[in-house]
């Protein structure tokens, strides 16, 4: 492996990593711009994992369809990824199925290095559907709660059992989030989230948040519906038109008859003088 030399520091391509905050805090600004951009985007041997299917790749895209959605209407800028090689300094590269920054700009990335974006994570969110729980279910929660990533939640699909931690005062490690009726609070989504069929579902205020195909569904339902009240009201319209239409011929109709029939008095009256001799 060829290992990457820029100043003073190097970067080993099977185990990469940012530097030190201190040996950041030395870098020129070149210097940090090309380790910023030497550090690889795609996995190390040292960190891949088995391929875990579609239900593994389907819930976590569907999580950052759903979280972006909502955000984006919501105003709220919020940075969502799947999969993002995450260097803190001096640490383990690693990759969360999906991250959520706070307060930063959403443009494209190819990897979040904390010291250059001056900020970790406020969320991650593993979903495991085969190989190694101890991973996600023990060595994440005491590595996660050491770098201040304020919540980790583990979705497990094959089991359909969700557990959230969240950092607390007073404690040095991660506390675990208990449910309440089976929804787990995030106070850094603002959002509840909660295991529904074989789905990670989001809420807000208890409300689920529709995933996308959900979402195309309710939209063509709300088209047909739209299409139905229209043609029902391009009916009223139509049959209102033709009452209107009536109603005027018919008084067209009814002044027509009283104008002949005050022609017809009119005529009589001229004829009844007539015959009496009345003088024009």
């Amino acid at each position: 492996m060829h290992i990457m030399r820029i100043g003073p520091y190097r970067i080993d391509p099977d185990d990469p990593r940012a530097p030190s905050q201190e040996v950041w805090e030395r870098l020129t600004p070149e210097e940090r711009a090309r380790i910023v951009e030497g550090l690889p985007s795609e996995f190390p041997v040292s960190e891949a994992a088995p391929p875990e299917g579609d239900p593994h790749f389907v819930a976590k895209v569907e999580t950052r369809q759903v979280l972006g959605d909502f955000f984006t209407r919501a105003g709220r800028k919020v940075y969502l990824a799947c999969e993002l090689p995450v260097y803190y300094p001096g640490e383990r590269m690693f990759a969360p199925d999906v991250i959520a920054v706070l307060g930063v700009e959403s443009h494209e990335r190819m990897r979040w290095v904390v010291s250059a974006e001056g900020k970790g994570l406020d969320f991650a969110l593993e979903i495991h559907v085969a190989g190694d729980r101890r991973k996600d279910l023990e060595r994440n929660v005491k590595r996660f709660a050491r770098l201040g990533i304020r919540e980790y939640f583990l979705f497990d699909r094959g089991r359909l059992r969700l557990n959230g931690w969240r950092l607390e005062e007073g404690r040095r490690g991660y506390g675990a989030i208990l449910p309440q009726q089976g929804f787990f609070a995030s106070e850094v989504l603002g959002l509840e989230l909660r295991v529904d069929g074989e789905r990670l579902r989001f809420h807000h205020d208890r409300v689920p948040l529709p995933a996308a195909d959900e979402m195309s569904a309710m939209l063509e339902r709300r088209a047909r519906e739209s299409e139905v009240q229209l043609a029902r009201e391009s009916q009223v319209r139509a049959e209102l038109e033709h009452r209107l239409a009536e109603e005027a011929r018919l008084r067209a109709e009814e002044a027509r008859r009283r104008e002949e029939s005050d022609h017809r008095l009119a005529e009589a009256l001229a004829e009844l003088a007539r015959l009496r001799g009345d003088p024009g």
